[in-house]
């Protein structure tokens, strides 16, 4: 499904807090004075006199080699055209992101206020002391074609023009991956390409370099075939030109193996798909509309393999794939330009990648057991962690044999283990729970629905089809907010349980609750009476299977949301206690705390059995959990109840379940510091890998501590995620902010399809 933005939404992310989405940070301590004459003066003219001896050594002391400059001059902005450098910047600087996340590498976005080729290419030219390489963005044809063939000429750093050379990357490996399939030789492929703007002449070139026979590759502009005998063609488009007897873009497809789509939206028909060539291949990438939608493709030929540049069907081709691993091979090596032998060496890594089994990371978000090579997964998918240990060698090698790399690598294992070690895996363990439960959506109760912020979660995760939210409250008070604010949740289930309407049910319920607690107190007048309380009536739909999972606690307090659902629904098939995992997500990945929120001061026992439910939790996200049972003492240095505790819970933990990697008592930060643990308690199970999960031995540590890391180290939190109940009921934080909301529907989601299992 694809993501549905609204126009406030977008801006105030841009807007709220701090404008725009980039802030340069310092690498380096610069707390003291000495830290800061090290920084600027004098200190920094140690660096600079080497440097003046020899320019190589820019490398070595500043950030050049892993800095890529993003410029555009906003001539050719997405769909949006010619709408100039300053409303370019939030797409550069959104491509400055993407080079992060992905690989690690810092980016200044810089927006050039000129049309003139020469004015652009002087500035860039006077720009390259300070960058290791640019990445040319959203400039328009044919300009951008002479632009950086003179960049590339004029400068040794890599220059690359992602809109013309990423989609022809991303769909090269595509296309051998789907020839390979269907049984085709790229030699005796028929192609046409409908559009030749950049990208499209740019996929041209890569399709010959890879095999395609110039004659049998057929483009098509605005004025139908390009053909020889046309009265004007421009330098671009005329090596593409034809002989063949065709004029339009219907008559083009007649036979064609290959149909290549970077125009606009809704130009092919049925009836054109069905002329193609038995087996075809359709690469529709127009953007949001393709020239044929997935779905009419697939009814005119089931026989054929195709490829959108959506999100919500199979084979997206997303240039996201390519350029942040393009660019780290080359910076890696200090190439002096990306050339045709490192963008065929992307093509081929990114084509045999799709061949080999898929992690389960992967299949996780996509909800599938196992996503195997075939005609609905030809290329990798963007969440694959092993995209920059695929890529980036193999580019950094093709940049040494073909003579354009200043230094080599001699260890590629160790390089390999770099790559992979540069990326926490914060952002990706969100991106892989929302890829997840937009798989397999389900109902999730909102009991808080009289809320703004709850009906504005509630239609975010409806338009991004990660939950189908139930609303409790008074239907009039809902359906105020929703229109005061602007909101869009047409067609969402509202229930109040007050309402007369909802009597029979109210009734049902309250019988039902009274058969399950008559020996613990409570009476029938008592248990019907608790079905107007919301959360015993949210937490009565999911246990009777009217929904999934139940949302709760934004404005009540903890044991006032938890005692329903423990009445109510209960605990797992031998669990006698429920626990709450929180999930940092830090710098160097996430980190698991429990349990933050319901036990107080946990036995032995208790420690084994809130470790176990963790350890669970942390297994479903497809993360191998790595538990410090932590404490105030290092493996009995210091004597007291709490660390014996612990320490007791660790030796059951060791006998009960052999396979866990679990140790302790320890402090927290030896759980971290591997050198420290390494040269103290070398026999430590952790001092390999270190610790991704932390159980505290009480309530208040846990909560002081999650809290801290919040609050002082930046640390989103997604918590506290209930572990232990039969059915999935989350708890909010008081005030928890819109974004938390979601992140905590998305874990309800994701809870639901595991306990469904």
């Amino acid at each position: 499904m694809a993501v549905r933005i609204n126009k406030e939404d977008a801006l105030n992310y841009h807007s709220k807090g701090r404008p725009g989405k980039i802030e340069v940070v310092p690498t380096k301590d610069t707390k003291t004075q000495r830290d800061l004459a090290l920084a600027y003066s004098p200190g920094v003219a140690e660096p600079c006199l080497e440097i003046a001896a020899d320019q190589e050594k820019v490398y070595s002391y500043t950030a050049k080699g892993n800095l890529v400059g993003v410029i555009s001059n906003g001539t050719a902005v997405l769909g949006l055209g010619d709408i100039g450098p300053e409303a370019a910047k939030p797409v550069m600087e959104g491509k400055g992101i993407l080079f992060k996340i992905f690989a690690d590498i810092d980016v200044f976005d810089i927006e050039l206020n000129t049309k003139s080729i020469d004015e652009f290419v002087a500035a860039v030219k006077a720009l390259e002391p300070t960058f290791g390489g640019i990445n040319l963005e959203d400039i328009k044809a044919p300009e951008c074609f002479e632009i950086e063939t003179q960049l590339k000429r004029a400068l040794s750093i890599p220059v690359m023009h992602d809109d013309q050379h990423g989609t022809a990357i991303i769909s090269g490996a595509a296309l051998l991956n789907a020839l390979e399939l269907q049984g085709k030789k790229i030699e005796e492929a028929i192609v046409v390409v409908s559009g030749a703007g950049a990208s499209a002449l740019s996929c041209a070139q890569l399709y010959i370099s890879l095999g395609v026979r110039k004659e049998n590759l057929l483009m098509i502009d605005r004025s139908g075939v390009i053909r020889k005998d046309r009265k004007k063609i421009d330098q671009y488009k005329a090596p593409f030109a034809t002989a063949r007897d065709v004029r339009t873009l219907e008559e083009a497809l007649v036979g064609a193996d290959v149909f290549l789509g970077l125009s606009k939206g809704n130009i092919v028909s049925k009836e054109m798909v069905k002329s193609m060539a038995p087996f075809p291949i359709i690469f529709a990438l127009a953007n949001p509309d393709p020239e044929i939608t997935y779905d009419d493709a697939r009814d005119a030929r089931s026989d054929a393999i195709i490829a959108t540049g959506r999100s919500d069907f199979p084979n997206q081709v997303n240039n996201a794939l390519g350029f942040p691993f393009i660019f780290r091979g080359a910076l890696d090596v200090r190439a002096k330009e990306i050339n045709e032998a490192m963008k065929l060496a992307a093509v081929q890594a990114l084509a045999e990648l799709a061949r080999k089994p898929v992690p389960d990371i992967v299949n996780m978000a996509y909800n599938e057991k196992n996503i195997v090579f075939g005609k609905d997964y030809i290329i990798p998918k963007l969440i694959d962690p092993r995209l920059i240990s695929a890529v980036s060698p193999a580019v950094a090698k093709a940049a040494i044999s073909s003579g354009v790399a200043r230094t080599t690598i001699n260890d590629w294992d160790a390089y390999t283990m770099q790559l992979t070690k540069r990326l926490g895996r914060d952002e990706a363990i969100v991106r892989v729970m929302v890829n997840k439960a937009k798989r397999d959506p389900r109902r999730v109760v909102f009991a808080e629905a009289d809320n703004f912020k709850i009906l504005k979660a509630a239609q975010v995760v409806k338009d991004e089809g990660i939950a189908r939210p139930i609303l409790l409250g008074s239907e009039s008070k809902i359906k105020s907010i929703i229109k005061e604010n602007g909101l869009e949740l047409p067609d969402v289930k509202i229930i109040d349980p007050n309402s007369p309407q909802f009597d029979s049910l109210r009734e049902e319920y309250g019988t039902w609750l009274f058969d399950r607690r008559k020996r613990k107190g409570l009476t029938l007048y008592e248990a019907k009476k608790l079905m107007r309380e919301r959360n015993y009536f949210g937490s009565m739909m999911v246990l009777s299977g009217e929904a999934d999972a139940l949302i709760s606690g934004l404005t009540r307090n903890y044991a006032q949301t938890i005692r329903p659902a423990l009445q109510v629904i209960g605990t797992e098939e031998g669990t006698r206690k429920v626990a709450g995992m929180y999930i940092l997500l830090t710098r160097r990945g996430p980190v698991f705390f429990a349990d933050c929120s319901v036990n107080v001061n946990p036995t032995s026992e208790d420690l084994v059995e809130i470790t176990a439910l963790t350890a669970k939790a942390v297994q479903n996200l497809n993360i191998q959990p790595r538990i410090a049972m932590v404490s105030y003492s290092n493996f009995g240095s210091t004597r007291g109840e709490e660390p014996e505790t612990v320490s007791r819970a660790v030796a059951m933990l060791k006998e009960k379940y052999p396979g866990m990697i679990v140790d302790g008592e320890m402090q927290a930060n030896f759980a971290f510091d591997l050198e420290l643990l390494r040269d103290n308690y070398p026999f430590c199970e952790l001092v390999n890998g270190g610790a991704n999960t932390l159980i505290f031995p009480n309530l208040s540590s846990a909560n002081i501590s999650y809290k801290l890391m919040q609050s002082v180290a930046a640390a989103e939190a997604i918590g506290p995620v209930l572990l232990g109940l039969k059915r999935p009921v989350h708890i909010l934080q008081l005030g928890s902010s819109v974004r938390e909301i979601i992140n905590m529907v998305t874990i309800a989601v994701v809870d639901a399809q595991s306990k469904d299992k």
